[in-house]
């Protein structure tokens, strides 16, 4: 029986438990509730991350180096994190309860950032001589306490935003399916506004008025999101979490350990048309996934679903799998070569919150008499600049980029990254050049200005606009309907990974040239050379970058076949199947 026009069609469910209805759900109707959320997410973690560093040298009184590790590891877990996040959405409590859930742990983390920021016995006296007195043990216990729940938070909240506001717009409905592309780019709008109010008004606040108020205010406005995002709970769509965890978590390895165990007897790649299993309901064996077509590729992992014994044992997954667990895991694996041949623009992006700030700390911040940059708010000109291209894109590229490609988004998810990675090598030229006439001015006794780091800022922004976002359309599309939350999170991961490669890489420079006192980077950023670091980041993004290319240019996407001949046919033009170009 056919559904109703008016009842969407992939699986969503209201708060009721009913068939959802696209009249009074999902859609811009719910997307707002669910942006507020992100919004404050990034507001109250970019007014930590881009500050971090000086609270921990400023009050806790760690030295830069090992301050900006600590900055960069936080965040490398808070991003790795997602993984977990995403696992307990897509196979336990569903999105929206997630989200809940670690947003109430992130809003315990910031009222103990708070108290550590506000009461002086969880702080070391203020420096007078030197050497500075060192936080105490459970001082700094408190303060890490505190750093590693909303790390957690975030790991729960960040893998499933997106992928809960892209389940607002129903697939199969092609003007919604349309508007879908358009939530990514203004959810990532959206990302930058909290971003942009972080690492301006919260971090002057901070130097201004002090840590008390600079971490209270975020933790208050945590606490506002979690009830605004619950107000939207009748204007929701949800998708059903696809069977317990632990039941979830064997597929992969079951698929694996059957292929082998089958491929050990001296069973064949199995021929198109080949006899595989799959069961006989409508739905397949993963409680709420719907059944997925065989593909060609990765044909070894088909060996998992072989009937070897016509009649025999079917119902044990450790002996016979189904086509559509195969094809589930086919499908991570497809992701794993593109996830990973992106992560140097992580790298790249981590210095934003560390050497960037450093740099602003020694250049000319004055803004007019009586104003002062506050050296945290610097990255705002990677924040700026998303709120200028995303608008641009959306109203102005994408149309004439529609009009000439055919593609529904003007450029496929793969072509946008591939832009992403190419702009941030300029980045980091860039960042090499200025750092080298900064310190060239500051050893003749003047201070150039900080916005001589306008454009490697600006250059970054773009890069992670356009790869961002492609990675957001790229990861959510090619994932399974019960792993995108978990596909997101891979993503998301990349950027913890980027942090602390990041961080192995300071160390490694550090090490490799001499140590703190005499190698390139040091306590005393004028005695550095940050440049030398900057130009190392460069020839990465530039390896990188080719690397990308090759494994675009060969990358087979879920839906490239056969489906995928029936919508180039029709003129939807996928990068599924046929790579960057």
């Amino acid at each position: 029986m056919k559904l109703a026009s008016n009842l969407v069609s992939n699986g969503s469910i209201d708060y009721k438990g009913r068939i959802a209805e696209k009249r009074e759900t999902g859609g811009w109707k719910a997307s707002p509730y669910i942006i507020v959320n992100e919004v404050v997410e990034r507001f109250a973690f970019f007014s930590i991350a881009v500050n971090m560093v000086a609270y921990l040298v400023g009050e806790m009184h760690q030295p830069l180096p090992e301050a900006a590790t600590h900055v960069t590891n936080w965040s490398g877990a808070a991003y790795v994190l997602t993984l977990l996040g995403a696992f307990v959405a897509d196979a336990y409590l569903g999105r929206f309860s997630t989200i809940i859930t670690f947003s109430c742990i992130y809003a315990v983390g910031m009222v103990l950032l708070t108290l550590s920021g506000s009461i002086d016995t969880l702080r070391p006296p203020q420096c007078t001589t030197k050497p500075c007195i060192q936080a105490s043990t459970s001082q700094t216990s408190f303060l890490y306490c505190a750093m590693t729940l909303i790390a957690l938070g975030t790991g729960g909240i960040k893998p499933c935003v997106s992928s809960f506001g892209a389940d607002q717009f129903d697939e199969s409905d092609p003007i919604e399916a349309q508007k879908k592309y358009s939530f990514f780019n203004w959810f990532y709008f959206a990302i930058n506004m909290g971003a942009m109010f972080g690492i301006t008004l919260l971090v002057y606040v901070q130097v201004e008025f002090g840590w008390g108020w600079g971490f209270g205010i975020p933790a208050g406005a945590t606490f506002a999101s979690i009830f605004i995002f619950v107000a939207g709970r009748r204007k929701y769509r949800y998708q059903k979490p696809m069977g317990s965890a632990f039941t979830r978590n064997l597929v992969p390895t079951q698929v694996i350990v059957v292929s082998l165990r089958n491929h050990l007897k001296g069973v064949g790649v199995v021929k198109e048309g080949g006899n595989l299993y799959e069961v006989d309901s409508k739905e397949s064996d993963i409680c709420g996934a719907a059944k997925l077509p065989h593909t060609q590729q990765y044909r070894c992992l088909d060996k998992a679903a072989v009937i070897i014994e016509p009649g025999g044992e079917t119902k044990n997954r450790w002996k016979i799998c189904t086509i559509t667990q195969v094809e589930e895991f086919k499908s991570f694996i497809r992701i794993l070569p593109v996830w990973a041949a992106t992560i140097a623009l992580s790298i790249s992006y981590a210095q934003l919150s560390t050497f960037f700030i450093a740099q602003a700390n020694t250049m000319d911040r004055n803004l007019g008499p009586d104003f002062k940059i506050p050296a945290g708010s610097v990255p705002v000109f990677s924040s700026f600049n998303a709120l200028i291209v995303i608008p641009i894109y959306e109203k102005l590229a994408v149309p004439f980029l529609r009009a000439r490609t055919g593609h529904p988004r003007g450029i496929t998810s793969l072509q946008r990254i591939g832009a992403g990675l190419f702009v941030s090598i300029f980045a980091m030229v860039s960042a090499a050049a200025v750092e080298r006439t900064r310190r060239g001015e500051s050893s003749g006794g003047s201070r150039v200005s900080v916005f001589w780091l306008f454009p490697q800022c600006f250059l970054i922004g773009t890069a992670e606009v356009f790869s961002y976002v492609g990675q957001l359309e790229f990861f959510y599309d090619e994932a399974t309907e019960g792993t995108r939350s978990i596909s997101s999170a891979v993503f998301l991961s990349e950027i913890g990974i980027g942090s602390w490669l990041s961080s192995a890489a300071v160390k490694m420079v550090v090490r490799g040239s001499g140590g703190v006192r005499k190698g390139w980077l040091r306590e005393d950023l004028n005695e550095s050379r940050l440049d030398y670091f900057y130009w190392i980041l460069t020839g990465v993004n530039a390896l990188n970058f080719f690397v990308y290319l090759w494994v675009a240019r060969r990358y087979k996407g879920r839906r490239s076949e056969p489906a995928a001949a029936v919508e180039l046919a029709a003129g939807q033009v996928h990068d599924n199947g046929d790579g960057i170009f």
